[in-house]
Order: structure tokens, then C-alpha cells, then sequence
């Protein structure tokens, strides 16, 4: 797995989503040529350490008229960018669409995420 490299980053928002405890993180320094914007990290119950990201990227200077920021998947055996916005630079916007890719493909459609303060 491509998992992002982070350096340091500072958690926005916590969730418990079904098995998972969900932290979106943001400004956030990496130890690899990507500059995130924020990131949805998924733990699995039990488990330690990460097993899917939801990224928000800085595009490249050559894909910036599809919009600021690329939306990426990276788990097992996935990493599929999903599309570009301008819109993903909101942490509101970030949030809601990155649950629901996460929904979509770990099979958590009828589970709602829960806030955690």
C-alpha cells in the first residue's frame, strides 16, 4: 500500500464508523511529494495502525483547470484517484464526500458515521 507518510498533522474530526474509528487530519507535513490537504484515515477495531486513506491533494500544476485538489483511495491493492474539485479544500466538503467513498468500498453503506468529541 502507497499509505501517505506522515510527518506530523493535526486531527479535525473523529468518527466511529461501524468496526473502523475514522480521524480526518489536517495541516498536515509528509514525508512524501504529495501536499495533503486532508486526509480520512480508517483503524479497524483491534488493530493498531491504518488500513485505508481517503486523501485530499493539491493537484499539479498541469491538471489545476480540473480544480485545486485531486481526491484520492489508498488501501490494499487500491489506489485510484477519484476525481478533482475545488470544493475539497472545505474541511465540511472533505468530510461528507470522503465518508461516503469510504461507505462505498469497505461495505459500510448502512452504517452512519458517528461524530466523537
Amino acid at each position: 500500500m502507497d499509505a501517505p507518510k506522515i510527518l506530523t498533522a493535526i486531527p479535525q474530526r473523529r468518527y466511529r464508523f461501524g468496526d473502523y474509528g475514522a480521524v480526518v487530519l489536517g495541516e498536515i507535513e509528509s514525508g512524501d511529494s504529495n501536499k495533503y490537504r486532508y486526509i480520512l484515515a480508517l483503524v479497524r477495531e483491534g488493530e493498531s495502525t491504518p488500513s485505508f486513506y481517503v486523501t485530499t491533494e493539491k493537484n499539479p500544476r498541469a491538471r489545476a483547470h480540473e480544480g485545486s485538489y485531486r481526491m484520492r483511495v489508498v488501501t490494499d491493492g487500491l489506489d485510484e484517484d477519484m476525481g478533482s474539485s475545488d470544493r475539497w479544500s472545505e474541511l465540511d466538503v472533505f468530510c461528507e464526500e470522503a465518508l461516503a467513498v469510504a461507505a462505498k468500498v469497505l461495505g459500510l453503506a448502512g452504517e452512519s458515521p458517528i461524530p466523537l468529541l
